[in-house]
């Protein structure tokens, strides 16, 4: 387009309301713009849209602008710093929810490797966008929220302390940017708190909004953070200053931490006196709360004390119940640290029988011992394995009499089974030794248990080999309770029923898997004998002519040397399995 004719176009834009510009005209001022990004001339576009005479053409049309200067400043291409001016100006001038509508969009279709720039960029101006729409921004601050959080997330989640300190995705830096930009917010709502008492509709919306906000983060990225508090505390990571502060806002904004972990309804019903609230309360947001809590002790400080610590364990085990049925590798270090360290706060010998009832405390000890089981990480197990003895150590003896039981049914894994067996035994002698005897693990209490435990499920038919570890712990247990028992005549009997019944089960078993393996053998030293007899016929038949050992070519063997090698080979081919 010639000068001229440019220089009338604007005239009649600058004479034009913006109600009577066209599509064609928007179209226009977008293509004029765009050739002055593509041909660098930004400098002499950020002097137009500065020029007063110009202000109402930007105002109406300057929001299109956006996407292409956007692109300009994070992918640092031409001239980066007049295009952040021009960005500033737009946002300073135009409508401000058409500017929050796009600026939400952009952030939306930045690329996978620009995300966290575009992030950071255009955090700052929608704040400003923000900032204009007075006591109505909690709508759009909701908006805001949710899409800058939506992008985060798509953000990996550093899972050690040196990727976290690189931060070569952005994540941590997009965090700590996050928290500036909602900390005026926050202070907005604390200052309406100290100007009067009454809050009002908007203050009540503002705050749903800051605690859905608060929600969100605990489930991403925190619930897969790796948080560890330093000595200095200038040293702590930045997802720990960020799990900190989430902590802060949630005390700021008013919302008790029992409401949020033992009160707000699991399943959809709402409590008395409790504003509904949306999808973002899931059981992960609440499952990390619960671990920052109890386990990293951020907020402890305000946190009632009331609380019985089995009670805290029954709020909690449905977090972790729910959590570990979907079962990640990944979650299970988090879930194992909530899971213990609010267990280790319980006494030992206090869990009541009637707590077995309950879905969770069933559940989440069966997921425990799927781990041991099949866990392909061995350190993982181990932990498996810690944390099911320790929620054992806490259970009473009714409790630990009737688990025990439940778990030799419905078990099929002979390790699992001779870690129930060793319990048994050590209540057994605990009990015995104790001033408060457990009466669970006495006479005809014992005895019934022993009958449901100490047997061999398959009878005559059980695989010993597969089954040798419940096999010797029964041994272990029977062996400990006929030394102990043995002056005792009120149980004697029936002890003694009980170890010769075994014994003549295990005895027929032994002599059935030594019949079967017997014969195993024999097909094995046939094979073998068949394969020595087959290679002699061979080496009689063609005598060898060329050999190779150790990469050197031994042609014409004397015999001597030749029925050497044979025997050597034929004791090789007898150890091959």
């Amino acid at each position: 387009m010639a000068a001229n004719e440019l220089d009338d176009v604007i005239q009649r834009w600058r004479r034009t309301k913006e109600k009577d510009l066209k599509p064609e005209d928007h179209e226009l001022f977008l293509s004029i713009a765009g050739t002055c990004i593509a041909q660098s001339d930004i400098a002499q576009l950020l002097d137009f849209i500065k020029e007063e005479k110009n202000q109402n053409i930007v105002k109406a049309m300057g929001c299109g602008l956006l996407g292409p200067l956007i692109k300009e400043v994070v992918e640092k291409k031409r001239d980066p710093v007049n295009c952040e001016a021009i960005i500033t100006h737009l946002v300073q001038i135009c409508r401000a929810n058409d500017l929050l509508d796009v600026l939400l969009r952009e952030m939306e279709d930045a690329g996978p490797d620009a995300t966290a720039d575009a992030i950071i960029l255009l955090m700052q101006h929608i704040h400003l966008v923000l900032s204009r729409l007075g006591d109505s921004k909690a709508l759009s601050l909701g908006r805001a929220l949710d899409a800058l959080q939506k992008q985060i997330s798509k953000l990996p989640v550093p899972y050690s302390r040196k990727q976290e300190q690189e931060d070569k995705y952005g994540l941590c830096r997009c965090c700590t940017a996050l928290l500036t930009f909602v900390q005026p917010f926050v202070q907005e709502v604390k200052s309406q708190e100290t100007k009067s008492p009454v809050t009002t509709s908007n203050d009540e919306e503002l705050r749903t909004v800051l605690l859905k906000f608060c929600m969100q983060s605990l489930r991403e990225p925190l619930l897969e953070a790796q948080l560890d508090r330093e000595a200095d505390t200038s040293q702590n990571s930045a997802l720990w200053n960020f799990a900190t502060e989430i902590m802060a806002i949630l005390s700021a904004i008013q919302e008790p931490l029992p409401k949020l972990l033992f009160y707000y309804p699991l399943r959809g019903k709402e409590d008395m006196g409790v504003r509904k609230q949306d999808n973002s309360h899931t059981t992960e947001s609440r499952a990390c709360l619960a671990y920052l809590l109890f386990v990293q002790l951020i907020a402890m400080e305000v946190f009632p004390a009331v609380f019985s610590p089995i009670f805290v364990l029954q709020c909690n085990m449905e977090y972790i119940s729910i959590l570990l049925s979907r079962f990640s590798w990944g979650c299970f270090c988090f879930l194992k640290d909530l899971y213990v360290k609010t267990l280790e706060r319980v006494l030992d010998n206090s869990l009541p029988v009637q707590l077995l009832e309950l879905r969770t405390f069933y559940s989440v000890p069966q997921i425990l011992v799927k781990i041991m089981i099949e866990c392909p990480i061995q350190h993982l197990r181990v932990k498996a394995l810690i944390v099911f003895q320790l929620f054992i150590e806490k259970l009473n003896g009714e409790a630990k009499h009737k688990f025990f039981r439940c778990t030799m049914k419905t078990c099929q894994h002979a390790g699992v089974e001779s870690i129930i067996l060793k319990n048994i035994k050590n209540q057994a002698e605990h009990s015995s030794k104790s001033e408060q005897r457990d009466g669970w693990f006495e006479g005809t209490l014992l005895i019934t248990l022993l009958r449901d435990t100490v047997n061999l499920p398959q009878g005559p038919e059980t695989d010993l080999l597969h089954g040798m570890d419940r096999v010797m712990e029964s041994l272990n247990l029977l062996r400990y309770l006929l030394i102990k028992e043995r002056s005792k005549t009120a149980i004697w009997t029936d002890l003694c029923n009980i170890a010769e019944t075994y014994i003549k089960i295990l005895r027929m078993c032994l002599s059935m898997s030594k019949s079967y393996y017997g014969t195993e053998l024999k097909k094995l030293h046939e094979e073998k004998r068949i394969k020595a007899k087959e290679f002699k016929e061979m080496s009689k038949k063609k005598p060898i002519q060329h050999m190779i050992v150790k990469n050197e070519s031994l042609d014409g063997m004397p015999p001597e040397a030749q029925d050497k090698v044979n025997s050597s080979l034929l004791i090789r081919i007898l150890e091959q399995p």
